[in-house]
C-alpha cells in the first residue's frame, strides 16, 4: 500500500464514518477499484476506525464523560438494591439503552464472517444494493414529523428499533450512522439526541470488532505496515473531527434528503459497474 493510498483510506473513512453514505462500503468500492484488499485492508480498515474512535471521544467528551461518572454510581446503585427504572436521568437512560441496542447485535454475530467475507469477493454487487437500502431508509426518516423526545425520554423500544438497524447495517454499503440516527427518527428522537446517540452507541461496537480485527493479524503471516498504518489513524481521527462538524450542519438545516440521493445514484452506479465486471470477466481496476 502507497503512502497516497493510505491517506486515500483515512480521508475516507474519516469523511463517511460519520455522514450517513456508508464508511464500509466507500472503503469496500475504493480496495475494489485499486486493487487493496485482503487481510491487510482490513487490518488497516481497523486502524482506521480506532481513528474515527478518537474523534468521537474528542466531540462528545463532556457527554462521555457525564456518561462515565453516571455509570460508576449506576453499578453501585444497582449492586446496592437501589437501581429505579422510572425517573432515569438523561445520562442514566442513554447508558441503559445503549446497552439494549448492543444487545440487539448478538443474533448478527454468527453472520460476522459472511459480512466481511462481502468485502472481498470479487463483486460490488452486494454493495450497490445496500447503498439503494441506506438511500431508502434516509429519504423516508427525512420525512418524518421532527420528534421531541431527549436522551431522557427514550424507551426500551427506541433502543431495540436503533440496535436492529445497527446490526444491519454490517453490510457494507449499508451506512452505520444513516441507520441508526434514521431509527431514532422514526422512533420520534430529536435530531440532536440522534445524532448523539448514534455516535456513541458507535463505540463499543467497532472498538469491540477493531480489537477482534487486531487478534486475527497477530495470528496471520500478512505483513502489515505500521507507517502506512500510523498515519491512517492520524488523518481519518483529524478528518473524523471535521466531519462531525458538518453533521452537526446537516441535523440543523435538515439535509438528509441530499445523501439520500447520493447514495441512490451511487448504488445504481455501482450494480451497473458490477454487471459489466461480470460480463467482461474481472474486476475494473484503475491505476
Amino acid at each position: 500500500m502507497t503512502f497516497f493510498n493510505a491517506v486515500a483510506q483515512a480521508v475516507i473513512q474519516g469523511l463517511t464514518e460519520f455522514l450517513p453514505v456508508s464508511s464500509s462500503g466507500h472503503l469496500s468500492l475504493y480496495q475494489h477499484f485499486t486493487g487493496n484488499s485482503g487481510e491487510g485492508a482490513l487490518f488497516f480498515s481497523a486502524v482506521l476506525h480506532f481513528g474515527t474512535l478518537l474523534a468521537v471521544f474528542v466531540a462528545f467528551r463532556k457527554r462521555i464523560w457525564s456518561m462515565m461518572k453516571e455509570l460508576v454510581v449506576l453499578v453501585k446503585d444497582i449492586f446496592g438494591g437501589r437501581f429505579k427504572w422510572s425517573g432515569m436521568n438523561g445520562d442514566r437512560r442513554m447508558i441503559v439503552m445503549i446497552f439494549f441496542s448492543c444487545c440487539c447485535l448478538l443474533p448478527f454475530a454468527p453472520f460476522l464472517g459472511w459480512f466481511e467475507g462481502i468485502s472481498e469477493d470479487g463483486s460490488i454487487l452486494a454493495e450497490g444494493i445496500c447503498f439503494l437500502y441506506t438511500a431508502t431508509i434516509l429519504f423516508m426518516s427525512d420525512r418524518c414529523i421532527k420528534g421531541k423526545k431527549k436522551a431522557e425520554d427514550i424507551k426500551l423500544g427506541d433502543s431495540l428499533t436503533i440496535g436492529f438497524m445497527q446490526g444491519v447495517a454490517m453490510l457494507p454499503g449499508v451506512s452505520r450512522s444513516g441507520s441508526t440516527i434514521s431509527a431514532g427518527l422514526f422512533s420520534g428522537m430529536t435530531r440532536e439526541t440522534c445524532v448523539e446517540y448514534s455516535f456513541i452507541l458507535g463505540i463499543p461496537v467497532i472498538l469491540l470488532g477493531c480489537l477482534t480485527e487486531f487478534k486475527d493479524a497477530v495470528k496471520s503471516t500478512q505483513e502489515i505496515q505500521w507507517g502506512n498504518c500510523l498515519i491512517g489513524f492520524a488523518v481519518a481521527a483529524v478528518v473524523g473531527l471535521a466531519a462531525i462538524k458538518m453533521v452537526s450542519w446537516l441535523v440543523k438545516t435538515d439535509k438528509f434528503r441530499v445523501f439520500a440521493y447520493y447514495t441512490g445514484v451511487l448504488g445504481i452506479a455501482v450494480i451497473l459497474i458490477a454487471i459489466i465486471e461480470k460480463f467482461i470477466g474481472h474486476a475494473i481496476v484503475i491505476g
